[in-house]
């Protein structure tokens, strides 16, 4: 029986990334063999084991043939027999495919090192074709590892291209595209997961309301990039810039999907393109089944970035609705969310990186000036009810007005 350390702890190791886990191979042994030597199988579909002590995960070295549409249609094959050089051509990407023994002697049989040095992501063989959750890895390894320079290898790109053709991606089931996807926002290139996905063509698949952005033009004067797909892969850039919070990134990414189903006639002006996107966002949630909290950011970004961009121009009475649109005053933090992501919207448009924003302070000075206004006079003087809601909506707008100084609406 040999054990081997394998797969993404090999590779961070070697790239001196941080190792978050490890996971080992076993080579020449027996289910029986394991359990006598005090680890507890946990595995369901093939042979994986838990070490009595470190509860590190060790898989008996295995094979699988593909028996069937999607990722479950596999028959695996784990015996003593299985060598660890069969083990490995079963993975993903070579840079994945490799061992390491006790000794810290690497094996690797499929290049992974060459691949690593050249910053490549390439697939080990053929059989890459089988499992289409590796088109949404590889789109997720190209973000996380786009700040050291690795790209997607030719070959390999043009194996997923002919796997979305296939319909293979169509056997993804949502949960799955999510737990990519969310992953991918944690990391610092998450524009690389989008990007990846759009040019094997699975983005028009998964996220057609998404996809569909590209080719559609906005107003030069206000986004010199012109395209709307474009805009949005630099606004999720500016939002990756502002904060690490995938609930922020995910807001940015969806902000714009109502500009997709404009007219062309009424190109490259997208009128209330804000209400008119956030049923597709509401759409692209249910589908991939996000969570609600994600969700519920995303869609408030998609139909209130534009009274964020004109703050500075808004009556008072008008940021206060806002504001209570946005739960912003029992919701305080969900309303910084909000701000960061409107944030990178604006400044996703070439020349708009660096610029003063003064949006986001006016709102958040309106709101602390419409959360201090005391309701207790209010209910001195008796009034409960709509006559109380009404008195304290024009209290909260002349306290926005003053804090502004705006003429008051009332």
């Amino acid at each position: 029986m040999k054990v081997y350390l394998v797969g993404g702890a090999v590779r961070d190791q070697m790239l001196n990334l941080p190792v978050k886990e490890r996971d080992w191979v076993v080579v020449g042994a027996t289910p029986q063999e394991m359990t006598d030597q005090g680890f507890r199988l946990v595995g369901k579909d093939f042979p994986v084991f838990l070490h009595p002590q470190s509860h590190e995960e060790y898989a008996l070295a295995r094979t699988e043939r593909k028996t069937g549409p999607g990722y479950h249609g596999f028959q695996v094959h784990a015996a003593a027999d299985v060598t660890l050089e069969q083990d490995l051509l079963r993975r993903d990407l070579t840079i994945n495919a490799m061992a390491m023994d006790n000794e810290g002697q690497l094996v690797d049989p499929y290049h992974g090192q060459k691949d690593l040095e050249q910053r490549l992501l390439r697939h080990v063989s053929p059989a890459f074709s089988e499992d289409p959750v590796r088109i949404l890895r590889v789109a997720r390894f190209a973000a996380r590892l786009a700040p050291l320079g690795f790209t997607v290898a030719d070959d390999t790109l043009e194996l997923m291209r002919g796997m979305v053709r296939a319909g293979e991606v169509d056997a993804l089931v949502a949960e799955r595209v999510w737990a990519e996807m969310a992953k991918a926002l944690t990391e610092p290139g998450a524009v690389r997961f989008i990007e990846v996905l759009r040019d094997c063509g699975a983005l028009a698949v998964l996220i057609p309301e998404l996809d569909r952005l590209w080719g559609v033009p906005q107003p030069v004067e206000h986004h010199p990039e012109v395209d709307t797909g474009i805009h949005t892969l630099l606004v999720l850039e500016q939002a990756c810039r502002l904060s690490p919070d995938p609930q922020v990134r995910l807001a940015a990414l969806l902000h714009d999907l109502g500009k997709g189903i404009t007219p062309p006639e009424q190109w490259p002006r997208h009128i209330d393109h804000e209400s008119k996107g956030a049923p597709l966002v509401e759409a692209v949630c249910t589908r991939l089944r996000i969570p609600k909290d994600f969700r519920q950011l995303a869609v408030a970004v998609c139909k209130y970035h534009l009274h964020y961009h004109r703050a500075g121009e808004l009556r008072p009475a008008t940021i206060l609705k806002t504001l209570q649109a946005l739960d912003a005053f029992r919701r305080p933090q969900r309303f910084d969310q909000f701000l960061l992501a409107c944030e990178a919207d604006a400044r996703g448009r070439p020349g708009y990186e660096e610029r003063e924003l003064p949006q986001g302070g006016i709102l958040r000075k309106a709101l602390v000036a419409a959360a201090s206004v005391d309701n207790r006079p209010l209910v001195d003087q008796g009034l409960s009810g709509p006559q109380m809601a009404q008195a304290l909506e024009q209290a909260r707008c002349r306290a926005i007005a003053q804090a502004l100084t705006l003429p008051s609406d009332t």
